[in-house]
């Protein structure tokens, strides 16, 4: 006879995962695409340049928001973060693609986002002009505590239902969105801007934005790897503003 396997027990995450798994994104695939209007077949000779020569170039159509030759590359991510955090993301729609786990397909595992002491916890202000301020030790006491109790019962129930025989595709609607999931998401760097530049806060901001933190911690990892990949065009981005071509 063969012992039954425990249950899997509540892990709770303050933080957020961001992988780039694999890229096509250089700051010469910008000035190749650009430069096809008016030299044609030579422009390929751009791809073996050091971009570092053009980088005028590629401030201009950042600044005269000249957008489409930023989308000649591509990135892939793998993302772990809360159910909460895909909903938001999945509104970005142009230049994106995602995959992400299915609850029709695995049992979920029960791994849940509980806000660390760096989350500002409460809100002051009305809708549209308001902002986030430090919690109490007793509100992010309640905070932990309200959380955790929660993800425990709604576990629970979930293994309840299976162990009942219960589809999966029907136990996982007592899950909350607090639980994590995990995609694949593929964008361009004009696709990516645009995104940061609805997701993060930056002081260079020409246009200010409000992001719910835990997206923006997603954000940031984002940035910090496009950086590295095209860092010509993410320097023009700081310079212009941060709005999208």
């Amino acid at each position: 006879m063969t012992d039954t396997p425990e249950p899997a027990k509540p892990h709770f995450r303050s933080d957020v995962t961001v992988e780039l798994v694999k890229s096509d994104a250089r700051d010469a695939d910008v000035l190749f695409a650009a430069r096809v209007s008016t030299a044609g077949e030579q422009s390929l000779e751009e791809v073996t340049k050091d971009p570092e020569r053009s980088k005028g170039l590629i401030n201009y159509l950042m600044r005269d928001r000249h957008g489409s030759p930023f989308e000649h590359n591509s990135m892939t991510f793998f993302i772990s973060a809360p159910i909460f955090v895909f909903r938001e993301f999945m509104r970005h729609r142009v230049g994106w693609s995602y995959n992400e786990e299915s609850g029709r397909y695995r049992e979920l595992e029960p791994v849940f986002y509980v806000p660390g002491t760096s989350r500002k916890l409460v809100q002051q202000g009305r809708p549209g002009k308001y902002v986030f301020v430090e919690g109490t030790e007793e509100q992010y006491d309640v905070t932990t505590r309200a959380m955790e109790e929660s993800y425990r019962a709604s576990y629970e129930a979930y293994q309840e239902m299976l162990a009942k025989g219960v589809a999966r595709e029907v136990a996982r609607a007592v899950l909350p969105v607090g639980l994590f999931s995990s995609m694949y998401a593929t964008c361009n760097a004009r696709s990516l801007m645009h995104f940061l530049g609805l997701r993060t806060q930056h002081e260079l901001a020409k246009v200010p934005s409000f992001p719910q933190r835990e997206i923006e911690m997603v954000g940031e990892q984002m940035e910090a790897h496009w950086e590295r990949l095209m860092p010509l065009t993410h320097a023009a981005f700081n310079k212009n503003g941060r709005v999208a071509p």
